[in-house]
């Protein structure tokens, strides 16, 4: 399982829904979706003192395969809420992380935070549906997209009420990133090309991210020993956490003793 695994299963599935609902039908739907105003909501939290979580919704993974056999998602995103995450991501990948739009669209109807579409956006189609469907976030992965790409997604997410993670991994990912009016940096420490973490990844880029970025720690934390030691040794303004939060009997309790 590599990245381009994950780029053309979602280009096969991004051909079907593109049949299944014309572009032109997908850019009226996305206006008719009420912007709650909560993207500069959370980055005004990302900015405060303290730590922001992002908790994120997930049935499976590539690396992991099935996390929890039972996936009740809207309780989860409840919740979560209850522990007062700064936003929920949702996993709308359906072949490897077997997440749906559908789950983003419920959740984002029942709930006040921000909603972030996890998933590998390569068209404008995909960000007029996240818009649809109530997500106040996207992510866009420095790695499968082109400058030309990374700076027109960008654009059309602010355009639509929204904002973006731009997330990288390396070096020369950061450097396209900066390259960019991006305000929040996503630091994956999970290498895409063969799934190997290391939260040293956050540590060394976070050091070259100038201060009026934002900065986001994502995948590979496991508990809150985790979150010190990124704490003590990068800087980050929140961190994105999945698999363990997934795996935790109870979740509000899990997030109150990250948080600290």
């Amino acid at each position: 399982m590599i990245l381009d695994d994950l780029v053309a299963a979602t280009s096969e599935r991004l051909e079907l829904c593109k049949k299944k609902v014309t572009f032109e039908e997908l850019k009226l739907l996305s206006r008719q979706s009420k912007s709650k105003g909560l993207a500069e909501s959370f980055k005004q939290n990302l900015r405060a003192d303290g730590l922001s979580v992002i908790a994120e919704v997930k049935q499976a993974s590539p690396s992991k395969g099935i996390i929890v056999n039972e996936f009740p998602y809207l309780e989860i995103a409840k919740e979560y809420q209850a522990a007062g995450v700064s936003a929920i991501s949702v996993l709308t990948e359906e072949k490897y992380f077997h997440g749906k739009l559908e789950y983003l669209r419920e959740i984002a109807q029942k709930s006040e935070l921000p909603i972030l579409r996890k998933d590998f956006v390569i068209d404008p189609y995909m960000i007029y549906e996240a818009r649809a469907a109530g997500a106040t976030l996207i992510l866009l992965i420095v790695a499968i997209l082109s400058d030309e790409q990374l700076n027109e997604y960008l654009e059309l997410a602010r355009d639509l009420g929204m904002e973006a993670i731009v997330e990288v991994h390396n070096h020369h990912e950061l450097t396209r990133a900066l390259n960019t009016d991006a305000a929040i940096i996503g630091i994956n420490n999970r290498d895409l090309t063969n799934f190997k973490v290391s939260l040293e990844t956050t540590c060394k880029l976070s050091a070259l991210v100038p201060e009026n970025r934002l900065v986001i720690s994502e995948s590979g934390i496991q508990s809150g020993k985790d979150i010190t030691y990124l704490q003590d040794n990068a800087r980050i303004n929140g961190v994105l956490v999945g698999e363990y939060l997934m795996r935790a009997k109870n979740k509000k309790d899990t997030i109150l003793k990250m948080k600290g």
